[in-house]
């Protein structure tokens, strides 16, 4: 492995460790629920979606909140689609 390669490598895990560096604009994800059908939950711009029936009842639901405890600290919580 070369010199420039080592130095991305740990460039790479200070990044990882500074987490206010990291900003999520927007992201996709599939959550498997309970019966093991996938739910999509989405992210963007501080603003959270579900497909699942409760989410579009609610507001909120157990995929969004799983997912913002997964990125703690790394996106903005509570807001939702309406």
């Amino acid at each position: 492995m070369d010199y420039s390669m080592i130095s991305k490598i740990e460039k790479a895990k200070i990044y990882a460790e500074e987490r206010e560096r990291i900003q999520f604009d927007s992201l996709s994800v599939q959550i498997k629920g309970d019966n093991n059908s996938p739910h999509t939950v989405q992210y963007d711009h501080g603003v959270w979606n579900c497909d699942c029936n409760y989410f579009k009842s609610r507001g909120v639901c157990s995929h969004t909140m799983a997912m913002e405890r997964v990125l703690v600290d790394m996106v903005e919580l509570g807001q939702v689609v309406h």
